[in-house]
């Protein structure tokens, strides 16, 4: 099933579950000395079937954060028991517009009784980006959404793939938003890979909009293709974080001017069991110095 597809359908308005306490830096190897996320799209099969016990998986190979998309039939203390229990916190969680234009004053109270940093818009549809005008009306909604995401002290965050990128005469759509939100209300989910598979570069984003980006997804691309700004079906190019062709220490070298907090490893499809391919991101994270 393919991401867009997934989400189109998916259900779940709840998107995360967090506890908020933050770890001494100096337990993480890792770069940026934060600890490793992974966002848990990447494992759903294998959560559909057995949350608890992916999650023990998950916190066995080091995974200390996770982003959350689905509770898969859990209540939020049931989630969030489950996470407490194998040390992971969820610092993030993804939700889809109707939820942001329809039931987001409910949205926030779950989430601040939950004590999530972030709740993200994932993704838009064909349908509610078909113009420059869809993305003005967007940009006020998401200022909105974020000055009521503000008062229970979570930040709102848009989380970008390569459509983004495809110009509406000369304006283009990544830019006009990150001129247009209220850098207050409004930061950003950086995908790396998708931001690299338009023909984008993540750090020339970091040094032109500094600290707008507090989140990262971090998923690595198997070779260079030609660059894109659709949604193009080339789901064979994703790879474990450091088996690809993207320069991650160049990235993370600049990630502290680009504001980054939280990074996630997402792989939306693995050609190999998803579990080894989310252990062998962990591992080259692990011991990545920059």
């Amino acid at each position: 099933m393919k991401r867009r597809d997934f989400i189109r359908n998916a259900t779940v308005g709840l998107a995360g579950v967090a506890m908020c306490t933050r770890l001494p830096e100096a337990l993480f190897a890792s770069p940026y000395g934060k600890p490793i996320g992974l966002q848990l799209y990447t494992l759903r099969d294998q959560l559909e079937k057995d949350v608890a016990g992916t999650i023990k998986q998950l916190a066995a190979i080091g995974y200390k954060d996770a982003e959350i998309y689905s509770l898969y039939g859990k209540t939020p203390a049931e989630f969030g028991g489950i996470l407490k229990d194998n040390g992971i916190t969820a610092s993030s969680g993804h939700y889809l517009l109707p939820a942001v234009k329809s039931e987001w004053d409910k949205r926030i109270e779950e989430a601040k009784a939950l004590g999530l940093q972030y709740m993200v818009i994932a993704i838009l549809e064909p349908e509610q980006r078909k113009s420059l005008d869809d993305y003005k009306k967007l940009a006020e909604l998401f200022n909105k959404a974020g000055e009521e995401t503000q008062k229970a002290g979570i930040q709102f965050c848009y989380h970008n793939h390569n459509f983004e990128f495809q110009n509406f005469g000369d304006t283009m759509p990544y830019d006009y938003l990150l001129k247009t939100l209220d850098p207050k209300l409004v930061a950003f989910e950086m995908d790396c890979f998708w931001v690299t598979h338009a023909g984008q570069d993540p750090v020339t984003y970091f040094q032109k909009h500094p600290g707008r980006f507090p989140l990262l997804h971090i998923k690595d691309m198997k070779d260079k293709p030609a660059p894109t700004q659709e949604l193009d079906g080339k789901m064979g190019l994703f790879a474990p974080v450091g088996s690809g062709s993207i320069d991650w220490k160049r990235i993370f070298s600049a990630a502290k001017v680009g504001g980054v907090e939280h990074y996630y490893v997402e792989q939306d499809f693995c050609e190999i069991p998803p579990m080894e391919a989310v252990k062998m991101s962990y591992q080259y994270l692990d011991g990545l110095k920059v």
